[in-house]
């Protein structure tokens, strides 16, 4: 059986330099080379390899949940809160408490937030 590892999140968004400048301001991801084509889409890093990628849609019809997410980890949980509450990006607990964190049960505090297409975004305090 082949082995496999994470490569990259793509994301259809409405306005890609606006998402970009959303994860580059709140997550500081670097914009690196779209090496795929010489289409608008861009490419972001999130470590490790990792890619996010924006395709444009301005025209296409996004919908979302929160049980569809992609989550991100971090050990300045608390830092990281300071930061979204300096640039008022609201965030919420799984059960939609505003601005209140949640503990799952097996320990690990997160929150989740909402990118410019509402994209749900979990972050876990990687301890």
């Amino acid at each position: 059986m082949p082995t496999f590892s994470f490569n990259h999140i793509a994301l259809s968004v409405k306005d890609v330099d606006q998402s970009t400048a959303f994860y580059q301001k709140v997550f500081d991801f670097k914009e690196i080379k779209n090496t795929a084509s010489d289409s608008k889409t861009r490419w972001l890093s999130i470590g490790e390899g990792r890619q996010l990628h924006l395709i444009p849609r301005p025209n296409f019809e996004i919908k979302t949940n929160k049980a569809v997410h992609f989550a991100f980890s971090t050990p300045d949980f608390d830092a990281f809160l300071l930061l979204i509450t300096a640039l008022a990006i609201p965030y919420t607990d799984w059960l939609d408490t505003p601005n209140k964190d949640y503990i799952r049960a097996d320990g690990i505090k997160q929150i989740y937030l909402q990118d410019p297409d509402g994209y749900w975004v979990e972050i876990n305090y990687d301890c």
